[in-house]
């Protein structure tokens, strides 16, 4: 793990502290175990997002359509419910459905060599537009009650909700594999040189498309645990969360360009930003403010390390 990112975390982290701190000190009720639950439940769908797309960005390349996914396989959820499908049934065909959108970006972006950027633009208002034709603009509600728990509640004893374990869970796996094993090398390596690292023996495309693959397979899972946290099946379902996942990747220290970036920045990135949300809102600061505050942290987490590098040069 480079240096630099230990450092950024460790910066990353500290504000964590200051943030927590200084709410907890002037919000009341922020520190309430029942307000902590809350607020980790409000991201766990964006972090699920954030680890879906981090791997990709360590590559060099980006998914933009996460919440497109997200929304799809979340109006797909609803059509089956709302068609008498079994939710036991439902949930195999939705994370295969979220894996087969993943699958389209990796044709079109490794099969056909298009920018990724482009692609992902693209289905992101493709998928979006197919969650209309799938569901319509209504909602579908009234989900199981044996399940909606586990995207609500907290385990019995403890302030930690179901999908929270869900999420550290999937967090493991992912620090796992980018931090530990071959594969994760192999993005590293892919990130700080594409031909290099085909030069060296990796399957390069068959790594991006994995990842695409995966990352849609992530979004399916994220589009499970908003739907039943929300009890609402909508098309419109994570409208905007793109951009909260691609601000907590670039704000946790990952390089839009590839090659750099840790779980752990991430992890600190997304409590960042989960703090500010919840004080903002404890504080009824409207809807257009906070988009302020995270358009302001996806420019200051693009623009710092810009700074740096040039100051290294």
């Amino acid at each position: 793990m480079p240096v630099r990112d230990l450092k950024w975390e460790s910066v990353l982290v500290a504000l964590c502290v200051v943030v927590f701190a200084a709410a907890a000190v002037t919000t009341p009720g922020f520190a309430e175990a029942g307000n902590v639950a809350f607020l980790l439940l409000d991201h766990t769908a964006v972090a699920l997002l954030a680890l879906a797309l981090l791997p990709v960005v360590l590559t060099g390349e980006i998914d933009l359509s996460v919440a497109s996914t997200l929304g799809l396989c979340s109006a797909l959820t609803g059509a089956l419910w709302d068609g008498g499908v079994p939710f036991e049934t439902i949930l195999p065909v939705v994370l295969v459905a979220g894996a087969v959108l993943g699958a389209v970006n990796a044709v079109l972006v490794v099969g056909f060599g298009l920018p990724s950027l482009a692609v992902t633009i693209g289905t992101l208002g493709l998928y979006r537009g197919l969650a209309y034709v799938v569901l319509g603009d209504g909602a579908v509600t009234g989900f199981p009650e044996n399940y909606r728990p586990l995207a609500t509640d907290a385990v019995p004893g403890l302030f930690v909700p179901y999908s929270v374990l869900l999420l550290v869970v999937v967090g493991l796996v992912v620090a796992l594999v980018v931090h530990a094993t071959p594969v994760g090398r192999a993005l590293y390596a892919i990130g700080l040189g594409e031909r290099t690292a085909r030069y060296s023996g990796i399957r390069v495309d068959r790594v991006k498309a994995a990842l695409y693959v995966a990352s849609g397979l992530l979004c399916a899972v994220a589009a499970i645990v908003y739907t039943l946290r929300y009890n609402s099946a909508r098309a419109d379902n994570g409208v905007g969360l793109e951009l909260v996942a691609v601000t907590a990747v670039l704000l946790g220290g990952a390089s839009i360009f590839g090659g750099r970036g840790t779980v752990l920045g991430v992890a600190a990135a997304l409590l960042l930003t989960a703090g500010l949300r919840n004080a903002l809102l404890l504080n009824d600061v409207t809807n257009e403010v906070q988009n302020v505050v995270n358009g302001t942290l996806l420019i200051v987490s693009v623009l710092v390390p810009a700074i740096a590098q040039r100051r290294r040069r």
